[in-house]
């Protein structure tokens, strides 16, 4: 098989879908064998995606090694202030047919046997095409997103799924729901859940603390991973914070890790009023290589999300042997299975009460925290590109291998 996937979610910032489609690649290609693993783009079409978000220039195949993500691309911040103009980024799209017949090009060139797109909407082309449909929140759930997110998947859902031979999801909850909601029938999705990043596991506790020390963090703290956007319910979260005696809060203070997203005004009120004073504080978007020791250090993760399609923070934490308070929202309950404690997004009273329990009960953390890294052992990106692997199988060797559960 020669497979060609594209690669541009690895670039900038990575974010759930950015991480998975690096992960993914590198165990596909660690997998290849006889099998051919490609990816777009490549040469100067990759070099000017780079500098547009300031991102690795690395042209070949390991988008998420380390050496890769400490070579920047100069000046790549001042190319995205210029991007951020609207003027500019409607320019920008105006030009996207042209990027479409290129890919267009090197498809038939290369000949390519199957395309695989890990961000939802697939570039048009004549391949067997596979996309991975994250989440459904853009349709289902529009007034968590951007308006122009939202144009873009109204305007091109429809030619992916007529486009998508298959479907690959991260979560059961997912795969019902575009079942349901897109009336995709069910052998045309399969659900495939993903994997834990290498490093993530257990630290010895005095290298945590030299850790936590060097970084300048608390030895203690509650812990929010994730995108700062309105589906994750910050909002809701700093006030249930907030409200906890003072003497509670300030054994224990809640630390916001990740990028600021959109429609965050109500957030960063918080943050700039009473909060910070109140004992939460915004880390911002940290490098990898802290991932690890922010999760060991941390007294629990918090995940109120209202939605998610997969919810990788809480299976990441419980990898490093941490507990978990979550959402039950649709597949953050899926993934977190019977360890930690489920909250109702909506229930302000209950997030407060759990928070203090958790700052206050070692016997609890020590409960939550039984278990979890036998349950998120098999979550892996080598099994993930297996079950990949025979997706792809399925599609263009149908009479010999069956398409995964």
């Amino acid at each position: 098989m020669r497979i060609v996937f594209n690669r541009q979610p690895t670039l900038g910032s990575r974010t759930g879908i950015g991480h998975y489609a690096a992960e993914l690649v590198n165990a596909l290609t660690a997998q290849s064998g006889l099998d051919e693993i490609h990816v777009y783009p490549t040469g100067w079409m990759w070099r000017m995606h780079a500098r547009l978000t300031g991102s690795p220039k690395d042209g070949g195949n390991q988008p998420s090694s380390k050496s890769d993500e400490r070579r920047f691309v100069p000046g790549a911040g001042l190319v995205r202030r210029v991007l951020s103009v609207p003027a500019v980024r409607g320019a920008l799209r105006s030009l996207q047919p042209l990027k479409f017949r290129h890919f267009q090009a090197v498809c038939r060139r290369e000949r390519y046997d199957l395309y695989h797109e890990p961000n939802i909407l697939p570039m048009p082309c004549e391949c067997p095409t596979i996309a991975t449909l994250h989440d459904l929140s853009a349709i289902a759930h529009p007034e968590w997103h951007p308006a122009d997110r939202v144009k873009q998947y109204q305007r091109h859902l429809e030619r992916a799924l007529d486009q998508c031979t298959h479907f690959l999801t991260g979560s059961d909850f997912t795969r019902e729901e575009i079942i349901r909601e897109l009336g995709v029938s069910p052998e045309r999705v399969t659900r495939v859940y993903h994997g834990i990043r290498a490093g993530l596991m257990p630290l010895a506790a005095a290298q945590v603390r030299a850790g936590l020390m060097a970084l300048d963090l608390p030895p203690s703290y509650l812990l929010h991973v994730g995108t700062l956007e309105p589906r994750k319910n910050l909002e809701m979260l700093v006030r249930a914070y907030c409200s906890l005696p003072d003497a509670v809060r300030g054994m224990c203070p809640l630390l916001l890790v990740g990028k600021w997203g959109w429609n965050t005004a109500g957030l960063a009120r918080q943050l700039e009023g009473d909060a910070r004073q109140r004992g939460v504080f915004h880390l911002g978007y940290l490098a990898e290589e802290h991932l690890a020791l922010l999760y060991n250090g941390a007294r629990a993760l918090v995940y109120p999300s209202h939605y998610e399609g997969f919810g990788l923070p809480p299976l990441e934490m419980m990898a490093c042997g941490g507990a978990v308070l979550a959402s039950t929202a649709g597949s953050v309950a899926e993934v977190v299975g019977p360890c930690g404690q489920l909250i109702d997004a909506e229930d302000e009273d209950g997030w407060r009460e759990a928070m203090g329990r958790l700052i206050v009960d070692e016997d609890w953390v020590r409960e939550l925290r039984r278990g979890v890294r036998e349950w998120a052992a098999p979550f892996t990106w080598r099994r993930c590109a297996t079950e990949t692997f025979g997706v792809y199988r399925s599609i263009l060797q149908p009479s010999t291998m069956p398409l995964a559960a």
